[in-house]
């Protein structure tokens, strides 16, 4: 058996089970992982659109993707070129859960609420 427990092969293949250094191992079903330079162009992609939405106030690049695509069109293209199309959605999805979570943190704030031990949004 293979040293992956998803491996076909009887006995340990050196191109299929040696771990590599500049391309990690693909899963049963064809993905494979970004590496961390990926991940960093990725992420640097992600904040130069967002600093954008906020620049033009505009926290839903989902529900305002018209007005997103207008005004932030070059770093939206770039966003969605370095980035996974899932990791596109859900970095646009969370950046819309934090700020209604913020929004609410606010809202108990004004209201009196003690909002000191509520968890933190891990941005």
């Amino acid at each position: 058996m293979g040293w992956l427990p998803w491996s076909s092969s009887s006995s340990p293949s050196p191109t299929s089970t040696t771990p590599s250094a500049s391309a990690p191992p693909q899963s049963a079903d064809g993905y494979t992982p970004p590496l961390r330079h990926e991940r960093d162009v990725c992420w640097a992609a992600r904040d130069a659109f967002f600093a954008c939405l906020d620049q033009h106030s505009i926290i839903d690049s989902v529900r305002n993707d018209a007005e997103a695509r207008q005004k932030c069109g070059a770093v939206l293209e770039r966003f969605e070129r370095d980035c996974a199309a899932s990791w596109v959605t859900y970095f646009k999805k969370r950046r819309v859960m934090e700020a209604q979570r913020e929004a609410t943190i606010r809202r108990l704030e004004r209201e009196g609420a003690d909002v000191k031990g509520a968890p933190s949004g891990g941005r």
